[in-house]
């Protein structure tokens, strides 16, 4: 047309109908695909996005198990626990964690010492998740002020745990150990599962060789959480099993009166009950507080301790190792008899000294004008050095080393005393293979009064004395006595692998019991004085050892030695010396004469155990004066 072209209506709409059908198919198709896709997520894939949902919300903490209890004979409790609170960080919901301290030390009172602890356990292997303690023991005001700005801290937490306390603690440290923080070496080794959310182990004692029955078990609890991570509530919960309680053979009692006996003194106590085998005290001054190294002691503190010329940490009556002097000689006069080295009625003329030859090197008796005429039981009861200069050669090395090893003594002979030194019981392989030289005779006469080469724990002397009061039966010394629980006590300890000293005739058991009782009783018994006025019979045997050596025609002057230079004090013995109830041995370094300071120590803890806390059940003294002069 001239005048312009008409609009194609029909056409248009033709084409709108066609876009219009597109972009419906293309609506359709994205709805189809978001309801494909919400049946998928919430239906086919529901139990999936359930899961991840709840643990954004939902989270499985364990829940430590309360340790066991420690009693002592008596059910006196030796270890508890009780409720600490600290503030502690869980890194990986930390923001910041420079800042983060900033505060909380601008809040609470946070020493360098906590600073470095907590940085030194951020750096060493841990679980996921794990809370690292900051500061222990807060007070309540501490915790107040924290609980005002604990919506600007996320990932610090105030937590409460119970924590190990010894109520007894420089009375029980050697003899219970203690428990500490989890370190690295540990952590490898330990059960991951079942002490997740543990913070402690047994480091020594009891502590350490009962941990396996002390933890007990952990459990579970499902709590809610908000997105700072911190819990709401408690939505399932699984109870840990608690650690078994364990009672002790040891007695408080005489425990403390060990300790008192000693007090100012350097040394250590073992007493044992024979019959059984329980360790009734195990004593060792001077101690220490074990309760600082339980969160973990301050450097100050632990370079106090560990530089003290004392050594308070150092354990000896179960690692101190001394010369064992005199106290051998019961145990080798049974020796003496068994292999026939010697008779009840051979006799020697003791001249104050000893030669293995004539012109030879000349040793010593302690009494410098000796003996004279003497037997068996005079040599022990007057403690004639010459006798048994003569008996140790007759016997030799071998023969030594044969009947001593039954005593206990190169071994550790305990059930479960953690941490006990085995001494050392010198023979001719030892001395080739560590000094490449033969053994000498005169090896044999030091040997003879416990000097030389040879060293035993306060421990193994205390057992090879019960052995003697067994008159041969072997009870290896334990502590454990029960567990409060369904649980066998057998189950625990190991098997006892000694068997009964037997002698070729049984009664020479009595004749060393009555040569020791000659010793506490008799009217030449180097601890006369000592068993002077007893109700009841005991049998002991005092012992010095030296703790350098004097030249061949060098004298003893005690009062030129240097305190630290003078002999070992030393007794053993136990009572009554017909039914015994108590075994004993007491060491009191550079305590100087045996009879003079060990020997009363035992006397005073021999009246406690029998006259304060029971009675003695063996023969009772009519007459004082019979036995004592």
């Amino acid at each position: 047309m001239p005048w312009g072209e008409f609009k194609d209506t029909a056409a248009e709409r033709r084409l709108f109908q066609r876009r219009t059908l597109v972009m419906l198919v293309f609506v359709m198709l994205a709805i189809g695909g978001l309801i494909v896709r919400m049946y998928q997520l919430q239906v086919v894939e529901h139990e999936v996005y359930t899961t991840l949902s709840d643990k954004n919300r939902v989270q499985v903490q364990s829940v430590p198990p309360p340790r066991g209890l420690v009693y002592d004979r008596n059910d006196t409790l030796l270890a508890e626990n009780r409720p600490v609170f600290s503030v502690t960080l869980v890194p990986e919901r930390v923001q910041g964690m420079d800042d983060t301290l900033a505060q909380l030390g601008s809040i609470l009172e946070i020493s360098d010492e906590d600073r470095e602890r907590f940085e030194r356990r951020l750096q060493e292997p841990r679980r996921p998740f794990q809370e690292i303690p900051l500061r222990y023991d807060l007070n309540e005001e501490e915790m107040a002020r924290l609980a005002v700005h604990r919506h600007e801290l996320p990932g610090v937490e105030v937590k409460a745990e119970l924590v190990r306390f010894y109520p007894h603690s420089e009375l029980t440290a050697h003899a219970l150990g203690f428990v500490g923080r989890i370190n690295r070496d540990e952590l490898q080794r330990i059960d991951p599962v079942n002490y997740a959310g543990t913070n402690y182990i047994g480091k020594s004692g009891i502590e350490r060789f009962y941990e396996e029955i002390l933890h007990g078990e952990v459990g579970y609890q499902h709590v809610e959480t908000n997105a700072r991570g911190r819990t709401l509530r408690v939505l399932e919960r699984e109870n840990p099993v608690p650690g078994e309680d364990l009672q002790l053979h040891l007695d408080l009692r005489l425990q403390q009166r060990a300790h008192e006996l000693l007090d100012g003194r350097r040394g250590a106590i073992i007493a044992i009950e024979p019959d059984t085998g329980g360790i009734l005290a195990l004593a060792s001054v001077p101690g220490f507080d074990a309760n600082k190294f339980v969160t973990g002691i301050s450097v100050n503190d632990y370079r106090e301790l560990s530089d003290s010329k004392d050594k308070p940490l150092f354990n000896r009556a179960l690692r101190g190792q001394y010369p064992p002097g005199s106290t051998v000689k019961p145990m080798l006069a049974v020796a003496a008899l068994d292999s026939e080295a010697t008779t009840r009625d051979y006799t020697i003329w003791d001249p104050g000294h000893f030669r293995l030859n004539e012109g030879g090197r000349l040793w010593r008796d302690w009494k410098r004008t000796g003996h004279g005429w003497v037997d068996l039981k005079d040599a022990v009861a007057e403690s004639c050095d010459v006798y048994f200069y003569e008996v140790a050669v007759e016997m030799g090395v071998d023969t030594m080393h044969s009947y001593l090893s039954r005593f206990g003594f190169g071994e550790d002979a305990t059930l479960d005393v953690s941490g006990a030194l085995s001494g050392l019981l010198p023979s001719r392989d030892w001395k080739r293979a560590v000094r490449n030289e033969p053994w000498y005779p005169g090896d044999s006469v030091n040997m003879g009064i416990g000097q030389g080469f040879m060293l035993a724990t306060p421990l193994q002397l205390a057992t090879a004395t019960a052995l003697i009061a067994n008159r041969g039966r072997w009870v290896e010394p334990r502590l454990l006595k029960d567990i409060k629980g369904d649980r066998p006590v057998e189950e625990f300890l190991p098997a006892e692998t000694h068997e009964p000293l037997s002698l070729k005739n049984p009664d020479d058991w009595e004749y060393v019991v009555d040569t020791m009782v000659e010793v506490m009783h008799g009217p030449k018994g180097t601890a006369r004085s000592v068993g002077r006025g007893a109700p009841y019979k005991m049998a002991g045997k005092t012992g010095t050892a030296q703790v350098f050596s004097l030249a061949e025609d060098e004298e003893y002057d005690e009062e030129e030695i240097r305190e630290r230079l003078r002999d070992h004090a030393l007794f053993v013995g136990f009572a009554p010396a017909d039914n015994p109830e108590i075994a004993v041995a007491v060491i009191v370094e550079n305590g100087g004469s045996g009879s003079g300071t060990a020997a009363p120590v035992a006397r005073a803890l021999f009246d406690s155990w029998l006259l304060d806390y029971g009675q003695a059940d063996g023969t009772l003294v009519s007459d004082v004066d019979e036995v004592a002069n």
